[in-house]
């Protein structure tokens, strides 16, 4: 087999220029990840210094241009509108988990939980719904406002670990965004490759249900020490009301801030009725807000670190690099797999990293015989893998910001996307040519 020759670039990167152009992040993950793991604590290196100091590296190394205009380049990223939607959720998200808490609405579905499911299906009972609601509303960040708050009171309750509930609700996020007919990755994948929807969902499915089952057995083997919480009884279902909102309002595919601030709206007026003070609201809700400045300052600050990286090159040369040595159809597809995963780290969106790589692939993929369906969900998958296992990936900011946890506490309890991981591996290691795709 002939080796691809093609390459998306209009101007080479020599290797010096690129591995200067992709160092931020090594800085940054030298700084956050090496840091914790020598020291053997992830609470004691906050992201956002390590951020700070991957972000003037990637000023530095933006030659050619004055400062101002280095500058002016990280802000205007910074402040995309995708990252100022990221916000707004942030913000609606902490004024109505703080709000619930406070009224007692948290307790009180906690409690109705713990009543009626079996200790011993808690756990996956948080999981199932975790991957219902996802594939129901297309979103992992709408499930993750929606079961985070709740799964981290039954692990206070219960005394176990909140990374690892956490990471339950993270995984059954991700199955969704993965399989949904209406997440934004699912219609990037598609349309980049030209395929249908119900094909690609076919090729994933075969990735995704076996891990999923894998995931879910695990959780049933482990004792997270839920049958030792002590369950009240006496339950206010007006309370529930709220979560019933939240959960009911995504599935049927509300735009998430519309469904938060329904919540929210909701919360406000069971807590009138039960006797509050609108003061007293408006503070726990002012307090909610306050709690997601550290999650919104990383998040500005890691969108324009990466805008710098993109404007230094450093996506074009991974591009590059990895292009350039393909032979064979699993190379074709660990190509494919490889390239949407460091562009997603390069960018901490899944759905812009398929874009940004979605034409090259579907040329590796005409090249090597690899059909559509294959390209698509290569992307979706992989992308989705990288994207939950990413400390600075919108999701897992807003779980460990909800939890009270530091980034990179659940990644060790993250075992669906390390089961799809290996899956996908599979999938490319047992990888058949598509004769009528190939080129002749």
């Amino acid at each position: 087999m002939t080796k691809s020759n093609m390459s998306p670039l209009h101007e080479r990167i020599s290797h010096c220029q690129g591995l200067l152009a992709i160092s931020p992040i090594v800085v940054f993950l030298a700084f956050y990840l090496v840091v914790s793991i020598v020291i053997g604590d992830f609470y004691k290196m906050p992201i956002a210094v390590a951020l700070v100091i991957a972000s003037i590296w990637a000023v530095l190394i933006y030659r050619g241009h004055s400062l101002s205009q280095r500058i002016e380049v990280f802000s205007k990223e910074a402040g995309s509108s995708n990252v100022l939607y990221m916000i707004w959720i942030f913000v609606l998200a902490g004024a109505f988990a703080m709000l619930a808490q406070k009224i007692g609405a948290v307790d009180a579905t906690v409690n109705l939980t713990l009543k009626y499911l079996p200790p011993q299906f808690v756990v996956p009972g948080i999981f199932v719904a975790a991957c219902f609601i996802s594939v129901s509303i297309g979103t992992s960040v709408g499930t993750v406002v929606a079961l985070t708050p709740l799964a981290v009171q039954i692990a206070e309750a219960s005394g176990g670990d909140v990374a690892f509930f956490v990471a339950v609700v993270l995984g059954g996020a991700f199955f969704g965004d993965n399989l949904s007919f209406i997440s934004d990755t699912t219609i990037a994948a598609t349309r980049t490759q030209g395929c249908k929807m119900n094909e690609k969902f076919k090729a994933n499915l075969w990735l995704a249900l076996p891990a999923a089952i894998i995931a879910l057995v695990v959780y049933m083997i482990i004792d997270a020490n839920v049958e030792n919480v002590a369950i009240v009884d006496d339950i206010n279902v007006l309370l529930i009301v709220p979560y019933l909102v939240i959960i009911i309002t995504a599935i049927l595919g509300v735009n998430v801030t519309v469904v938060l601030t329904l919540g929210i709206v909701v919360a406000f007026a069971i807590a009138l009725i039960k006797g509050w003070a609108v003061l007293d609201l408006f503070g726990f809700m002012g307090n909610g807000i306050d709690s997601m400045g550290n999650l919104i300052i990383i998040t500005l600050l890691a969108a324009g670190m990466l805008g710098l990286i993109k404007a230094v090159g450093g996506i074009n040369y991974l591009l590059q690099c990895l292009s350039k040595e393909v032979s064979g159809i699993r190379g074709g597809q660990a190509c494919i797999a490889i390239i949407v995963s460091l562009v997603n780290m390069c960018t901490a969106n899944n759905t812009v990293a398929i874009i940004t790589v979605g034409s090259l692939s579907k040329q590796i993929a005409s090249q090597f015989g690899i059909s559509p369906r294959k390209t698509a969900s290569l992307l979706d998958t992989c992308s989705c893998i990288t994207q939950c296992l990413i400390p600075y990936g919108a999701q897992t900011l807003l779980a460990t910001q909800l939890a009270g946890i530091a980034p990179a506490a659940p990644f060790q309890y993250l075992y669906y996307p390390w089961a799809l991981c290996v899956m996908v591996v599979l999938s490319i290691v047992f990888a058949r040519r598509n004769v009528k795709k190939s080129k002749k």
